[in-house]
């Protein structure tokens, strides 16, 4: 059963925190920023492009590299397309994967490479065969790796990759998939930053190196606000984590914008945490999980004896919606009817919009909490009488 004093312990956070992801995502806005100077270092932000490119390939290994491309391809919109490359292999172990050019790839295309690792043979062969088509390249990768160095010896652009202080990048790389660390919130962030910067010199996407700086702070506010000594009753990351306790996450999305938030949202779930998950857009999502709403997971009610010990009992997993949104007040929304829905099954629903701010100030994590169903009926602990969850 879920401890919800361990919240308010920051010690005992920090003790079951060995990978130091807490860390990791404090100083995503210092990432931020020390990718944005390495990539002015490089010359991205003093390129003057002679066009945009007929199509964005992106390829690179693990969660973090997909939610780049997943959140690049929205912020492009349909001013380009944007197509991520898929690995193929006989493991999820750097040196067995491998990356493939569409037949059709040439000189007009753009193939981006962002690895947190930076010593994929696939990826490195990848750079060769894009300089034979004429492909432009470019990589974000840590430095003096075979990735940046195949990219530099393609002519591409290669780009070293923000770390924090004291971060190893020579990770070996099986342990690096093992253990998650590519699907760390750093990452993300020392991936994407120049790679938003890249194309919004080419105008594929509104950013520049103002707007970047705005995302740090946001960052920065986000996680001041969200920190393991902020108390949870005033602390949305805690909040929403007690609430997601012994449940199954059904994460809806609205808009554009929290399609790639809610994607990324469900992999880490299950990438770092071991959390089981599951994503879709409006109004799809209604008939998608329609049937499981129906079900005994989803009734959010506890029709045994109120009062019984249920401490040595096996935990059931109830459905929670989780309703991310980014469309404005007033305009055309399923919001009402996925509310009903989730009333009518007596499913408990969490629901945030974005605070104040661009549409990419809003991908940094920046969600505010609209209003909260009423949770489940409280359960009889050892130590205790009922105590309501949050």
């Amino acid at each position: 059963m879920f401890d919800e004093t361990l919240l308010d312990d920051p010690e005992a956070l920090t003790r079951a925190d060995p990978r130091g992801l807490l860390r990791d995502a404090a100083g995503a806005g210092a990432r931020v920023r020390t990718a944005a100077r390495l990539a002015a270092e490089a010359g991205i932000t003093e390129l003057h492009p002679d066009g945009r490119p007929r199509t964005v390939l992106i390829a690179g290994p693990g969660t973090a590299a997909t939610a780049t491309a997943d959140l690049l391809g929205t912020l492009a919109g349909g001013a380009c397309p944007v197509v991520p490359l898929g690995p193929t292999g006989v493991a999820a172990a750097a040196g067995a994967l491998r990356w493939t050019l569409p037949g059709w790839a040439g000189p007009v295309d753009l193939l981006l490479i962002a690895t947190p690792d930076g010593g994929e043979p696939g990826l490195a062969l990848l750079a060769e065969q894009a300089y034979r088509r004429g492909c432009t390249v470019v990589a974000v990768a840590p430095d003096r790796t075979p990735v940046s160095e195949a990219v530099q010896g393609a002519h591409g652009l290669a780009v070293p990759m923000a770390t924090a202080p004291g971060e190893l990048p020579e990770e070996e790389p099986v342990e690096a998939y093992a253990n998650g660390t590519t699907a760390a919130s750093g990452a993300f962030w020392a991936l994407l930053t120049p790679l938003l910067l890249l194309l919004g010199r080419t105008g594929l996407v509104d950013a520049d190196t103002d707007a970047v700086h705005d995302l740090a702070d946001r960052l920065d506010t986000t996680a001041e606000r969200c920190g393991p000594a902020v108390a949870a009753y005033s602390n949305p990351a805690k909040t929403l984590a007690a609430e997601l306790a012994e449940s199954l996450p059904l994460v809806w999305t609205e808009g554009p914008g929290a399609g790639p938030i809610g994607r990324r949202f469900t992999a880490l779930l299950a990438e770092v945490a071991g959390h089981p998950a599951l994503t879709a857009a409006l109004p799809e999502a209604l008939p998608a999980h329609g049937a499981l709403l129906a079900s005994g997971i989803a009734d959010a009610s506890d029709p045994d004896d109120f009062f019984r010990d249920r401490v040595d009992e096996p935990e059931t997993l109830r459905a929670r919606v989780v309703l991310l949104r980014d469309r404005p007040p007033g305009g055309l929304t399923a919001a009402p009817a996925a509310r009903e829905l989730a009333l009518t099954h007596n499913t408990a629903l969490s629901e945030l919009e974005p605070g104040e701010g661009s549409d990419l100030a809003a991908a940094s994590g920046g969600w505010s909490r609209r209003r909260r169903a009423p949770a489940r009926p409280a359960r009889r602990s050892r130590t205790g009488p009922p105590r309501p969850r949050r």
